[in-house]
C-alpha cells in the first residue's frame, strides 16, 4: 500500500483540543467487519458488545512529564528538553530532544527550575537529538520527584494550545501503573472505573501489557511505500498471567480485545509458532499495515487518527482499508472528534 491512500481531507475544527467531560461519555462508532455496519454509540456502551469469557486487554504504561523548559549556563538562553528514555537509570543519562537544536553543544549544562536540577550535554545524536546527564545528588525518588514537579505533560504539538493543570490526569489512563511513556495509549483514555467494574460484573476479564509509547508513534511517514517505512523501537512486557488468560479464551474460542493500537503491536509482537500468545519482553518496531491478519486480536478499540499517520494504518489493517477508510468519512460528516482526545471507534 501507498502513504497517498491515506490521506483525507480533515476539517480542523474536528481536531480535538480538549478531552469530554466525562471519560465514557465520548462518543464511539462501532464498526462491523463482517458486515460493514457502522453504530453511533457513546462508550459507555462499549460493555454491550462483550459476554463473559471474552477478555479485554489495555496498556498500563504511565506518561512522564516529559517537557522540561530550562537556561543555558552562562547566556540563559531559553531552552525546551523533551525526555525521551531513560539510558542508564545509576547515572541518569537520557536520550533527549533539544529545541533550538543548533544552541545546545556537547559540553553545555542547562538549568531547570531555580538551579533545582542540571544537565550537561555529552553527546549528539541526531540534528535534535541529544544524549544529557542529569547531576543529582539524591535517591532515585527524589530524582523522578524533581522531575514531576519541574516537567509538563507531553501533549502532542497537533493539540494546539497551551497545557493545563487538568491534562495531568486527563492525558492519562485511570490504570497507568508503570511509568515510561511520553504520549498517553489514548484508546484507554474513554475508561472509568465504573465501566471497568461493569465488565467485571459480566464476567470479562481485564489484562495489561506493558508498552512504552515513544515520539515514533506521531513521527510522519515520509516514504510513498510503506514497506520503506521503519518504526521507532518501543519496550514493551507481555507478562504470564495475561498469556495465560488470552490463550484459555482463545482456546474457548471467545473474544480478545485490543485497547489501542499499542496492545495490538505488543500482542502481534508476541505470537507463538501454534497461533498463541506468548509471555514476552524486548522491543518492538513492528509495523501493521494492510493488507495483515491478526493471530491473536478479534476486535479493537482506537480512537480517529490523523490523515497518513501510522495509527491510521494499524486500524485500517485491523478493519479492513476500504471500511475503515469509509467509516472515516462517516465520521468526518457526523462530526466525531478526532485524535488524543477524541472519540472512539470500535472495530469488531
Amino acid at each position: 500500500m501507498k502513504l497517498s491512500e491515506f490521506k483525507f481531507d480533515l476539517p480542523p475544527g474536528l481536531l480535538a483540543l480538549y478531552p469530554t467531560e466525562n471519560r465514557d461519555e465520548s462518543r464511539m462508532m462501532v464498526v462491523h467487519k463482517d458486515s460493514g455496519k457502522i453504530e453511533h454509540k457513546i462508550f459507555k456502551d462499549f460493555i454491550e458488545y462483550f459476554d463473559e469469557g471474552d477478555s479485554v486487554i489495555i496498556n498500563d504504561t504511565k506518561v512522564f512529564p516529559a517537557r522540561l523548559y530550562g537556561n543555558k549556563e552562562k547566556t540563559g538562553a531559553k531552552i525546551e528538553v523533551f525526555l525521551l528514555r531513560e539510558l542508564n537509570k545509576e547515572l541518569h543519562l537520557w536520550d533527549v530532544l533539544v529545541d533550538p537544536a543548533r544552541k545546545i553543544r556537547v559540553g553545555n549544562k542547562l538549568y531547570f527550575g531555580e538551579g533545582d536540577l542540571v544537565a550537561e550535554v555529552i553527546d549528539n545524536t541526531t540534528s535534535r537529538g541529544r544524549t544529557i546527564r542529569f547531576l543529582f545528588d539524591g535517591t532515585d525518588e527524589e530524582f523522578y520527584k524533581t522531575i514531576d514537579e519541574l516537567g509538563e505533560t507531553p501533549l502532542p504539538k497537533e493539540i494546539a494550545r497551551k497545557t493545563e493543570e487538568e491534562d495531568r490526569e486527563r492525558f492519562q489512563t485511570i490504570y497507568a501503573d508503570k511509568i515510561g511513556a511520553v504520549a498517553a495509549p489514548t484508546a484507554g483514555i474513554h475508561f472509568t472505573m465504573q465501566v471497568l467494574k461493569r465488565l467485571e460484573l459480566q464476567g470479562v476479564d481485564v489484562s495489561p501489557i506493558t508498552l512504552h509509547l515513544g515520539l515514533g508513534t506521531f513521527r510522519p511517514v515520509d516514504v510513498e511505500d510503506l514497506t520503506k517505512h521503519k518504526m521507532d523501537s518501543e519496550n514493551f512486557i507481555v507478562p504470564e498471567p495475561t498469556a495465560e488468560i488470552v490463550n484459555k479464551v482463545l482456546d474457548e474460542k471467545k473474544n480478545v480485545c485490543a485497547v489501542g493500537t499499542t496492545v495490538l503491536r505488543a500482542l502481534e509482537s508476541s505470537v507463538s509458532a501454534n497461533d498463541r500468545l506468548k509471555p514476552n519482553e524486548g522491543w518492538t518496531d513492528k509495523f501493521i499495515f494492510p493488507p495483515y491478519e491478526t493471530k491473536i486480536v478479534k476486535s479493537l478499540l482506537t480512537n480517529f487518527h490523523l490523515p497518513e499517520s501510522t495509527l491510521l494504518m494499524n486500524a485500517a489493517a485491523f478493519g479492513g482499508y476500504e471500511l475503515i477508510m469509509d467509516a472515516y468519512q462517516e465520521a468526518i460528516k457526523e462530526k466525531y472528534r478526532f485524535f488524543s482526545y477524541g472519540d472512539a471507534m470500535l472495530i469488531i
